[in-house]
């Protein structure tokens, strides 16, 4: 097993006094594709065909598709890029699903019809129907807008064709965390995550799912009051219970076994894992992690503290690396 980094020395991405004034309170989803930053640039200068090539270049590589898909879309203007590119070249399934996922952000922003949104997302599925991009759009907009039934439905037609995608497990987990418990250390949310990490691959980047689960409970009791904003001087209830402790322990010690630097999604995963660390009073482990973060903090789960998320993210990395 591959020991984690020395906490002594910084991250490479780290200059001396920490994270590079460029990144400074700032998320990007793009979490550092540089075929992403770079096709995203350009649609947001009206050029959608950097958006082609990298989307035909990516292929059916489902989550980095879903990754590179949801962070185009996300642009004010990606709706009418991609209405013309679907001008020039009607049927383009690429197309379709770009134009379907932007009128779900637009949606989301209430600039949409959701109901244009969703039949966009169907559109885009009839054109592509191994592809599970268009059903993650329909579950971004059943996590956001509900009713809890589409949820449930657009994650097994997604998962149908991805088993193992990584930010529709995401969005179930979110809303599962939502539902009451049945009790401290059990709940549905916990459950379906470990099941589906026991279920993936040994590499599967779901190893860290039940972690997920926990935070994402984190910001449902963290929102009712009953859970404080992290890090402070004691460490959190919510995470030092037997099953809690074991989920940290199993996914801490996934990642220095199988870590994947290629996961689209990776540093999300990574944000979690620190997060939980820091509220768990374990900033050895922490520290490690946000070596690896280095710039690429992700605003979830940092904003279920109540707190500003880049000054939780701040507050914590800082602890962590003076005494971790």
């Amino acid at each position: 097993m591959t020991p984690p980094p020395p906490v002594t020395d910084r991250a490479p991405s780290d200059p001396p006094g920490g994270l590079a004034p460029e990144h400074s309170g700032t998320f990007d989803a793009a979490l550092g594709d540089a075929e992403l930053l770079a096709a995203r640039a350009a649609l947001a200068q009206g050029r959608w065909q950097s958006a082609r090539s990298l989307l035909l270049h990516t292929g059916d590589e489902w989550d980095r598709r879903g990754h590179r898909v949801t962070v185009l879309a996300a642009d004010p203007g990606a709706h009418s890029r991609a209405g013309q590119w679907l001008l020039a070249e009607p049927g383009s399934a690429d197309a379709a699903t770009l134009l379907a996922l932007a009128l779900v952000h637009r949606a989301l922003r209430g600039e949409e019809d959701p109901e244009h949104a969703r039949a966009s997302c169907r559109t885009a599925a009839g054109l592509a129907p191994a592809d599970p991009t268009p059903w993650l759009g329909l579950l971004l907009l059943a996590r956001a807008l509900g009713p809890e039934a589409e949820l449930t439905a657009a994650f097994k037609e997604l998962r149908a064709r991805h088993p193992e995608h990584h930010h529709g497990h995401h969005l179930l987990i979110a809303g599962l965390a939502e539902r009451p418990p049945g009790g401290p250390e059990s709940h549905e949310a916990y459950d379906t995550a470990e099941r589906a990490a026991a279920e993936a691959p040994a590499d599967s980047p779901l190893a860290v799912l039940p972690v997920v689960a926990y935070a994402e409970r984190h910001r449902v009791l963290a929102a009712a009051g009953l859970a404080p904003a992290v890090p402070g001087p004691v460490p959190c209830a919510h995470w030092t219970g037997p099953r809690a402790r074991r989920v940290l322990r199993a996914a801490f010690d996934w990642w220095l076994e199988w870590e994947h630097d290629e996961h689209p999604r990776r540093h999300l995963d990574l944000n979690h894992l620190a997060f939980a660390m820091s509220a768990a009073g374990r900033p050895a482990e922490a520290a490690a992690l946000f070596h690896r973060i280095g710039p690429h903090a992700t605003r979830a789960p940092w904003s279920y503290t109540g707190q500003d998320p880049w000054a939780a993210f701040h507050q914590a990395r800082a602890h962590a690396l003076a005494t971790g």
